[in-house]
């Protein structure tokens, strides 16, 4: 029995150490600022942990290049304790010297052992001390209250003129391999930089009241913006940021706020994520406008009218007045246009679908989005030719036949007749609006009514039900909670799985379960009987692996409509040396799989594609694994956040020696540490 309980201890230790040594490799919080635009060269800091070792950056897409300015990294303990007896005896020995030109002081720490007595002359020593102060006040240089964010990395970012505009992924390359990958914008648009943030609250702040710090709100220096713009920044404990700008009378001006967007879950931050508010003023101070979301989308918009010539102020904090370093925003100001819906949310797959678009500064009601090429399922798509639409369109394509909801159907007596299968596009024009179907069913059927509404940036908080020819309640459904859908804040789509229980005729009663209504709240309703299939996911995004070693990954499988077969996985084009072996077992949805590296290293990160094979009524039916990221919010849930790539980094089989390579090519820091080394131990006498 106590070998056996040793056994188990050792097994858990063993565990826990893996675990540990997992979350060592390098880790990045934000950058900022999180894009630029094309056709300037920039400085970009980027923050984390164990980034020892960083010799490179890469961006997904082609224009975008961003190399390594300066590491810094904060002192340990006891280099902090060096440097301050160090700057300690300095004093004692500028006191004793009164004012004579030679300095005599004691060295004792560091290099400076024993009681060694050294003479230095005052301007030295001034130049010392003075250097000495800058580096103990340099909260960088302390420790950090948020270890994941104690080490800096500056970058030089150069947008070539021609980058395509959109967002890209940015990873930094260290001597523990890549990190996670980050948001990062190319944008068209004249660019505006608050100063970097550095977070000062701690213990090991040694002169807050040189940084004005307050207890409560406070307001930096506000910056004065051209419109259009983009104005980056970071808010504070108790920050408020202000942007003046020049209004014109009649100016339609969008006012959007990127700040979930950008870092999608901070793990221990509630709700999960910066919850900024923007608040515009008149030239008197006065409030005029203000948001904190935008319908249930977190980040906030403001559509204004400028009603006079004069300085505007457009001001953005926390809702609860929180702040940090990666507390990152980008807002975009001007009279831009910008897409509040569109209408139907989506169309056949492979066809040119016209539809309905609604926004501010629109130059047309109505696009041709072609889904040429794609498969069923939700895309994002871009404005067709207009490049400045601040944001992008879901549209969903399907492969069964589609109809338009029509009015009135609010009542069993004049219910909309379907044929299923079927895709119904409406709208809940209105609130308490409810729109009814019918449909014929057969006992034992199997049916299934599924609502996307809210996944395709629908303000629809849909509720589904269903009840027989008598009007008997058979199913109902408020929320169902999609795994894939890794960046939905509320699951609020609806849907139903059921066997039906006898012949006869069957209502479909749909509705906002918050009452509301009008022409925003779109929807696609899928009647059909179940079609077996999966989606999958692959955790993490970025892979590093020793030449001839593996690396295990996780590969999750939403299961669809009863699928319970096995799922295989295969390497698509991938290069020569790499191997993926393993499969899913049906019946579960998440596995850990070995993915295998070449003997030989790879001069440069290279992108994999995974696929899954799985078996349906016969036959093979295959899917891309979308790479993602485990991430938690607010201590508690956790998310599988889709990236663009999957990328896999091929380590040095010494990684010391690659730490010290990469640190000799770096640039000349632009504040170098001194070399502190701890006093020589003696052994202790006998």
């Amino acid at each position: 029995m106590k070998i056996m309980q040793q056994v188990v201890w050792l097994a858990v230790m063993l565990a826990a150490t893996s675990v540990g040594f997992a979350q060592r490799g390098p880790s990045v919080g934000y950058v900022y600022p999180a894009g630029g635009r094309q056709g300037t060269t920039f400085q970009a800091t980027l923050s984390g942990q164990f980034l020892d070792g960083v010799t490179n950056v890469l961006v997904t897409g082609e224009g975008v290049q961003a190399t390594i300015v300066e590491f810094i990294k904060p002192y340990a303990n006891k280099q902090l304790t060096f440097l301050r007896d160090r700057m300690e005896a300095l004093r004692r020995g500028v006191t004793a010297a009164g004012k004579s030109d030679t300095i005599i002081t004691v060295r004792g720490v560091g290099d400076y052992n024993s009681n060694e007595v050294q003479k230095i002359d005052r301007v030295s020593v001034e130049k010392e001390l003075a250097d000495l102060k800058y580096k103990l006040s340099n909260p960088k240089n302390q420790r950090p209250p948020n270890p994941q964010l104690a080490e800096d990395v500056k970058l030089r970012v150069t947008i070539a003129a021609n980058a395509k505009p959109g967002q890209r992924e940015l990873r930094l390359l260290t001597a523990l391999g890549l990190s996670n990958p980050l948001v990062f914008h190319v944008g068209q648009l004249q660019e505006f930089n608050e100063p970097p943030e550095v977070c000062l609250s701690g213990p090991n702040l040694l002169n807050p009241e040189r940084y004005n710090l307050t207890r409560g709100p406070s307001k930096r220096p506000e910056v004065r913006l051209t419109l259009p713009c983009v104005a980056n920044g970071q808010i504070m404990p108790g920050a408020i940021d202000g942007f003046r700008f020049y209004g014109r009378k009649g100016q339609k001006l969008v006012v959007a706020v990127n700040a979930r967007q950008l870092i999608p879950y901070l793990a221990d931050a509630v709700p999960g994520w910066f919850q900024a508010t923007v608040t515009m003023y008149d030239p008197k101070g006065k409030e005029i406008a203000y948001a904190d979301d935008f319908r249930f989308n977190p980040d906030p918009v403001l559509n204004y009218e400028i009603p006079a010539d004069g300085d505007y102020l457009i001001q953005i904090k926390d809702s609860i007045f929180r702040g940090r370093e990666d507390f990152v925003y980008r807002i975009t100001i001007g009279e831009l246009p910008f897409v509040t819906g569109i209408f139907p949310l989506g169309g056949p797959a492979g066809a040119q679908n016209e539809v309905e678009v609604a926004g501010w500064n629109l130059p047309a009601t109505k696009v041709t989005l072609d889904t040429a090429g794609r498969e069923p399922g939700i895309h994002t798509l871009a404005f067709p030719n207009q490049e400045k639409v601040l944001n992008t369109v879901l549209f969903q394509t399907s492969a069964y036949s589609e109809v338009m909801e029509k009015e009135p159907n609010n009542q069993e007596s004049n219910a909309q007749r379907l044929r299923v299968p079927t895709v119904v596009n409406g709208r809940i024009d209105q609130p308490d609006d409810e729109d009814v179907f019918r449909f014929e069913g057969q006992a034992g059927k199997q049916i299934v009514a599924e609502v996307f509404a809210r996944r395709l940036n629908s303000p629809l908080d849909s509720i589904l039900t269903l009840t027989d020819s008598e009007g008997k309640q058979i199913a109902i459904n408020d929320d169902y909670d999609d795994r894939a859908s890794g960046l939905v804040t509320h699951q609020a789509d609806s849907r139903i799985s059921i066997s039906l229980p006898a012949d006869g005729t069957y209502y479909l009663r749909l509705r906002d379960t918050q009452h509301k209504g009008g022409p925003e709240y779109a929807y696609r309703l899928y009647v059909h009987t179940p079609q077996p299939d999966f989606e999958l996911r692959m955790t993490p995004a970025s892979l590093n692996v020793r030449p001839g070693n593996s690396v295990q990954v996780t590969l999750y499988a939403v299961r669809k409509d009863g699928f319970t077969g096995d799922i295989s996985f295969v390497l698509k084009d991938a290069p020569t040396g790499f191997r993926l072996s393993g499969k899913m077992p049906g019946n579960t949805n998440q596995v850990r799989l070995t993915l295998s590296a070449p003997d030989s290293p790879l001069k440069k990160p290279v992108s994999l594609t995974v696929e899954g094979r799985g078996m349906i009524q016969g036959k093979e039916v295959a899917h891309l694994a979308v790479p993602a990221e485990d991430m938690m919010q607010a201590f508690y849930y956790r998310h599988l956040v889709p990236f663009q790539e999957l990328e896999v980094a091929m380590l040095t089989r010494n990684p010391n020696a690659a730490k010290k390579a990469a640190a000799a090519n770096l640039p000349k820091k632009l504040d170098k540490k001194p070399d502190v080394k701890p006093p020589e131990q003696k052994p202790a006498s006998k």
